[in-house]
């Protein structure tokens, strides 16, 4: 599916559909919006765009000028590693070889269709890599199940069940810094793919957490991917999972990680895109499902350094809910994710801060019109945005999530 070209086209739609509906029904979509959805001005959304969000490296404190232009991503029809067939059984195992093979030339990592059961560990150190499926995107699956709630010792044992992770590993630090916490719980270790490597490629692949609907509607993280380096691509990926899918991260609290993800899918029902990253979605589908929590579901939760200005970006994409959101509108484009702040309560300028824009997409049926964001994870904290003349958009006392030039959703739910 072409998602730039459909929000294109039902942008249109929704355009016509405006002409019909009574100017005082859909106020709050011109600036500056209201205290619970506020919208910017066109000059006020100049600066949210992919060239601020990529234009930076180095400290959250300092930033280094430093564009990044990630290009699409270009695969050979014969990768250096073969995962199936006559190649390795495991993607695991070609990880492995890129690693030892070093230098600093690009590795590129061809899946041929089929499951692959178990996790995968990219360590920090890697060449660049690029893993791609070599056949649809829906037939090369990489799926695990774990849950987040269990003990680090029986996360171990799980993960850990084939031997995958031994050692003298290049991923063994990866796997000894979750086997030996001290939690009561894994945690955001409960992830099927989650890579440490700067310049990551990922291209044509379905990534699943399994667990999905076998348990109850309460806390259950269960990650399908986690990155945590900068300058992180993904492109045509589906990535499936209930609460918490994707966490694009910077695994140093001090230092900017950018991701870019073009052209992709991710479903899931909680908090399912979160995380630290400078990140930009273009031209990617968010769904959020019912099946297991019914109502109150959110998209994204962004915990951005509360300083920083650029956390989220959602450019031409499609937002969309399943049939169980449409005759109750109460999911949520999403929530500041207050992390570490359970204890104090949110402390300006210390806790994180989510940025996130939402511009230029189609938002289809089942969100709330009225306050699409919901109050911060973690603290509770109600949102509210400012919406007086000349406001401060990162001013650290109130929420900074934001829309701009979006289409679809009031005129379906009014």
């Amino acid at each position: 599916m072409n998602i730039a070209r459909l929000v294109t086209a039902l942008a249109a739609t929704t355009l016509v559909l405006a002409v019909a509906t009574p100017a005082h029904a859909d106020e709050s979509t011109s600036a500056p919006g209201t205290v619970t959805r506020p919208i910017l001005s066109r000059a006020e959304a100049a600066p949210f765009v992919p060239r601020t969000y990529f234009g930076f490296s180095g400290e959250y404190e300092a930033p280094v000028a430093d564009p990044w232009h990630p290009a699409p991503i270009v695969t050979p029809r014969r990768p250096d590693l073969l995962v199936g067939g006559h190649g390795f059984a495991t993607v695991q195992e070609a990880v492995n070889a890129a690693y030892r093979a070093g230098g600093t030339e690009r590795r590129f990592i061809g899946i041929l269709p089929g499951v692959y059961p178990g996790t995968v560990f990219i360590p920090a150190g890697s060449p660049p890599l690029t893993l791609y499926g070599l056949g649809r995107p829906a037939d090369v699956r990489l799926e695990f199940t774990v849950d987040a709630t269990v003990t680090p010792a029986a996360w171990a044992a799980l993960v850990n069940a084939d031997g995958r992770y031994a050692e003298g590993d290049p991923a063994w630090p990866m796997f000894q810094s979750c086997a030996t916490k001290t939690s009561a719980t894994a945690g955001l270790c409960a992830t099927v793919v989650w890579a440490q490597s700067t310049d990551l490629q990922l291209k044509g692949l379905t990534i699943t957490n399994t667990l999905l609907d076998t348990v109850d509607r309460g806390t259950h993280q269960a990650l399908a991917l986690r990155t945590d380096a900068d300058r992180t691509q993904l492109e045509g990926m589906r990535l499936i999972s209930r609460q918490d899918t994707f966490l694009a991260n910077a695994d140093d609290v001090a230092r900017i990680a950018r991701v870019s993800v073009r052209d992709s899918y991710i479903e899931g029902d909680t908090d399912f895109v979160f995380g630290r990253a400078a990140a930009v979605f273009t031209a990617t589908h968010f769904h959020l499902v019912s099946s297991r929590k019914a109502s109150g579901g959110v998209i994204f939760a962004p915990n951005t350094a509360p300083n920083y200005p650029y956390g989220f970006l959602v450019t031409h994409c499609l937002i969309t809910a399943d049939d169980g959101y449409a005759a109750a509108p109460t999911g949520f484009l999403g929530r500041a994710w207050d992390q570490g702040a359970s204890a104090t309560g949110y402390l300006p300028g210390i806790t994180p801060n989510g940025q996130l824009v939402i511009r230029d997409s189609l938002i289809g049926a089942g969100f709330n019109a009225v306050t699409p964001w919901a109050p911060a994870a973690t603290t509770a904290r109600p949102f509210a945005a400012r919406i007086d003349d000349g406001r401060d958009l990162n001013d650290i006392n109130y929420n900074r999530l934001y829309e701009y030039a979006n289409g679809g959703r009031a005129h379906r739910i009014g």
